[in-house]
């Protein structure tokens, strides 16, 4: 039994050292390699002054470098960061501030933006494109080979040590750092182990990026199988039919992403064309997924087994449905399931008490996947882990996540959300957070983000901006303003330009007309 992260690495290569553990970009490691490139790199970073509870960010695209740089940083008894390598600077340089990075492993190209975007400076840089480095005090990633392949001395990370930082979007305009320990990665990892039997003969994608939760799964239960991971680059994860020649040529076996990936693969990427026989096993999770969709999966698809996951990075994956082949064209709704094995889920009705089966509710989580909180934000952990009411005896935390559900037939189904936070393309997005972005243009008068259901991929984002002189902006203008603030998958994808937003009788701005399109419109793209 494991109880860090890195043992899953450390007993795979002593099992099969030579065999394949990461393929990416065409090129592969195996476990023995893996396991030595950690080690060094934890060397490296002791060296550099990390440690225990140091956080480390990795920035820079999918590599085989990227899953080193992740067990490495385990290895020396530190966090990760992983950050979005294709985030706007300013986005990064707020994250690197908020935790506090000791160090970055990144790209000479993102370390340059992010000295554009006045970033601070950690205590080192390691540049993993440059063997060389030796400019502006930076380390290459050749500095790994002066250090030695076995373990570090010292003790090893304890399982309530922080493991990893995910940023997610924030209501308050800016990310927010969800903190995962050793213990809340791998309660969710060995239940899927358990559950999804991962054997060392099969061989997982990684669709999702690696600030993404869907990661873990990919990453962790290949490393504690012995089995092999292949990473997707950001360049190939955008064209589905790409995308459907990778899984064919790397015969995949298990697939784990969003919904709105599948239905792309279906919709433009010749799913049916391909030999896909290895495939035993399609996850998905992240959104809602249309059960018109779902069917044609099925349909295409006829041999794997299909598993709906459900939860928050706070507790990754705390429930989960394996669909029902028999059942599915009867269903217009897919259930999140039931509990996952060591997690337990409860639903809080508006009049603060448990609800009873078929009353809605709030989802609540315990358990040993429940976060510790945001980094940096007490506040924030205050209003979302929460002291357990329902249990007198003894303190326990529990998350509240904001779903709503209903409990029918013993099988969880989901509603929708209490606040503003949306799915799109299986990223979780704050509407206010986008609304931040546009009220920080000088010439923005008044802004609304809004929610436009779309089977596809969830949810498309509408803004609705009034300019502070008629004329003063195009949408061009906006688009720009946006991509320099926040990711791509935030960035609206309906700009209009209004007069003015419609307002409700107590003055707050009508969203249920801005989504219905009832709005005084000078422009749109």
């Amino acid at each position: 039994m494991a109880f860090e992260l890195s043992q899953l690495l450390e007993k795979s290569a002593q099992r099969a050292p030579e065999k394949i553990a990461v393929r990416a970009r065409g090129r592969s490691a195996t476990y023995a390699e893996l396991e030595a490139g950690a080690n060094r790199l934890a060397h490296l970073l002791r060296d550099q002054g990390v440690h225990k509870g140091d956080r480390v960010g990795i920035h820079f695209p999918k590599s085989v470098e990227s899953v080193v740089a992740m067990l490495g940083v385990l290895r020396a008894g530190a966090a990760y960061v992983p950050l979005d390598p294709l985030a706007p600077g300013r986005r990064i340089a707020y994250i690197a501030g908020n935790c506090g990075l000791k160090g970055l492993l990144t790209d000479r190209e993102r370390g340059n933006a992010l000295d554009r975007a006045g970033a601070p400076r950690p205590g080192f840089r390691l540049l993993v494109d440059d063997p060389t480095a030796g400019r502006d005090g930076a380390l290459g990633w050749g500095a790994l080979d002066t250090f030695p392949s076995m373990r570090p001395p010292g003790d090893p990370p304890l399982e309530s040590d922080l493991a990893y930082i995910l940023y997610t979007s924030g209501s308050t305009g800016e990310p927010k750092g969800v903190m995962i320990t050793h213990r809340n990665a791998l309660t969710f990892v060995d239940w899927c182990a358990d559950t999804f039997a991962i054997e060392p003969e099969d061989r997982l994608s990684n669709h999702a990026p690696l600030h993404f939760d869907l990661s873990v799964f990919d990453v962790y239960n290949a490393l504690g199988a012995g089995a092999t991971v292949s990473l997707i680059d950001e360049e190939t994860a955008v064209f589905p039919a790409n995308l459907a020649a990778f899984i064919e040529k790397e015969e995949l076996s298990v697939w784990y992403s969003v919904p709105s990936a599948l239905i792309g693969l279906m919709v433009h990427g010749g799913l049916e064309k391909r030999d896909l026989h290895h495939l035993r096993l399609i996850l998905f999770a992240g959104e809602v997924f249309p059960m018109k969709h779902l069917r044609r999966l099925a349909a295409q698809l006829p041999g794997p087994e299909l598993y709906n996951l459900f939860g928050p990075t706070e507790t990754n994956v705390c429930t989960y449905h394996r669909v029902d082949r028999s059942r599915i064209d009867q269903q217009e709704t897919l259930p999140i399931g039931r509990p996952c094995a060591n997690t337990d889920v409860f639903v809080v009705a508006d009049s603060g008490d448990l609800a009873a089966p078929g009353e809605v509710g709030e989802l609540f989580v315990r358990g040993p996947s429940v976060t510790k909180g945001y980094w940096g934000d007490p506040e924030k952990t205050g209003r979302s882990v929460v002291p357990n009411r329902f249990q007198p005896h003894f303190e326990e935390s529990v998350y509240r996540t904001g779903d709503l559900v209903v409990l029918q037939d013993g099988e969880y189904r989901f509603l929708g959300r209490r606040d503003h936070m949306i799915k799109s393309r299986g990223y979780r997005i704050e509407l206010g957070e986008i609304e931040t972005a546009l009220y920080s243009h000088p010439e923005i008068q008044e802004a609304a983000a809004v929610a436009i259901p779309d089977e596809e991929i969830g949810n498309r984002i509408k803004a609705v901006v009034v300019p502070r002189t008629a004329g003063s902006l195009s949408v061009a203008q906006i688009r720009q303003h946006c991509a320099q603030r926040i990711p791509k998958y935030m960035i609206p994808e309906i700009i209009e330009l209004s007069a003015g937003l419609p307002k409700t009788s107590t003055g707050k701005v009508d969203r249920s007309r801005l989504i219905a399109g009832k709005e005084m419109t000078e422009g749109t793209a």
